[in-house]
C-alpha cells in the first residue's frame, strides 16, 4: 500500500510548502492563520496546526520518552486517532511495538535514511512519514523513498510452445504519464499464474515512431500487476489508476495511466512453458508488439518462433477479486 507523505511546514516557509506540493506530499502541515495564503500555492491537504498545537483531520503528536508515552500512543491510535511518533533518540523499537497494534502510526523523520526504515519495519511499515527539515532536497530524496511504490518479481525464461493466429479481439494500448526504458514493460497474462512480459514501444520501427510510454498490453480479458501484488483485468485500466511496470531484471515501479486505448486489432495467441507451467497471452498481431527474449531483447511477435526463450512470471496461488489466494483454481 502506498505509504502517505506529510511535510511539517508549522514554522510556515513558502518554499518548503511549494516544494513540499511538488513533490507530491499527501498533507502538509501548517499553522491554521496561513490556511488561506497556502491554498494559492496549489491543490493539496493542509493539517492545520493551532497555537497550542492541536491538529486538524484527526492527527496528534505524540513525544516518546518512556513506556507510558508509548501506551498512550498505542491507545490514541487503536481509538481512531493518527499518531505521529517522535522520539527524542529515534529508533525503531518503539514503532514497531506501535505498529504491531495498530494502523494509524506515523513516524517523524528528517531525513531520507530514517523514511527508508520507517517504512519498512515489521515489513508492512507505519502508515507514513511526517518529515521535519529545512532542506529543499530532502524533501524530494524522502518523496522519491514515499512515493515511488517498488516490488520485485522473479521473472523465468519461459520456452514459446504455440503461436496462433485467433481473429479478431479488442485489444488495450496503455498510455502512461511515465516513459518507459529500454527492458521495460508490462506482465500481462490469460491467468494470473502465468505473465508474458510485454515490452513498451520504445523501439523506433520502419513503420511507426516510438511511443516510450505505451506499452500494447494484449486483450481486454487478460490479467495485469497493480501495485500492492494486486491483479486486475486490462478492460478495468483507465486514466488516473497505477500500473506496475517490470524490466528485465523484475524490478517493479508503479506508474500512472494516463490514458486507456481500446480498438479492435487481429491477434494472436502467445503459449510457453516453464518447468511445466503454462504462460500464455493473447497479444495484437503487429510488428511493434514486442515480447522479451531470455537475453533481455525485445522481440517482434511477428518474429517470434517456437522454440524461443522469453521472461515471464508464474506463481503458485490463485486470486479472488485480484487478491492471491491459496487454492486451487484451474484456468484454460
Amino acid at each position: 500500500m502506498m505509504k502517505e507523505f506529510i511535510v511539517n511546514a508549522i514554522n510556515y516557509d513558502k518554499k518548503i510548502v511549494t516544494t513540499a506540493i511538488e513533490s507530491g506530499a499527501d498533507y502538509i502541515i501548517i499553522p491554521k492563520e496561513k490556511e488561506e495564503e497556502a491554498k494559492k500555492l496549489g491543490r493539496v491537504k493542509f493539517i492545520l496546526a493551532d497555537k497550542d498545537g492541536n491538529l486538524t483531520d484527526d492527527f496528534v503528536i505524540i513525544t516518546i520518552k518512556n513506556k507510558k508515552d508509548e501506551e498512550k500512543a498505542a491507545q490514541l491510535a487503536k481509538s481512531g486517532k493518527k499518531v505521529i511518533v517522535r522520539t527524542t533518540d529515534w529508533t525503531i523499537i518503539p514503532l514497531e511495538n506501535l505498529i504491531a497494534q495498530s494502523e494509524n502510526i506515523y513516524a517523524e523523520v528528517k531525513n531520507s535514511d530514517e523514511a527508508s526504515i520507517a517504512v519498512g519495519i515489521l515489513e508492512k511499515g507505519v502508515k507514513g512519514v511526517v518529515l521535519e527539515t529545512e532542506d529543499l532536497n530532502e524533501i524530494k530524496r524522502v518523496a522519491n523513498v514515499i512515493k515511488e511504490t517498488t516490488e520485485e518479481v522473479n521473472l523465468v525464461k519461459a520456452k514459446v510452445t504455440a503461436i496462433i493466429s485467433v481473429g479478431m479481439g479488442d485489444r488495450v494500448a496503455v498510455d502512461t504519464t511515465s516513459l518507459f526504458k529500454r527492458g521495460e514493460g508490462m506482465l500481462v497474462g490469460n491467468s494470473s499464474a502465468g505473465m508474458i512480459l510485454v515490452h513498451a514501444e520504445t523501439e523506433e520501427s520502419p513503420y511507426v515512431a516510438s511511443r516510450p510510454f505505451r506499452v500494447n498490453a494484449g486483450a481486454v480479458h487478460m490479467y495485469t500487476r497493480v501495485p500492492g501484488g494486486k491483479t486486475v483485468y486490462l478492460c478495468e485500466l483507465e486514466a488516473g489508476k497505477e500500473v506496475m511496470a517490470y524490466d528485465i531484471d523484475g524490478n517493479g515501479r508503479a506508474v500512472v495511466v494516463g490514458r486507456a486505448k481500446i480498438e479492435r486489432r487481429p491477434m494472436l495467441l502467445i503459449e510457453a512453458e516453464y518447468e511445466g507451467k503454462k504462460l500464455s497471452a493473447v497479444l495484437q498481431n503487429a510488428e511493434t508488439i514486442r515480447v522479451v527474449k531470455s537475453d533481455g531483447t525485445p522481440i517482434s511477435v511477428v518474429d517470434l518462433k517456437e522454440g524461443d526463450e522469453i521472461l515471464g512470471y508464474v506463481e503458485e496461488a490463485g486470486r479472488h477479486f485480484g487478491m492471491k489466494v491459496e487454492e486451487t483454481i484451474l484456468e484454460k
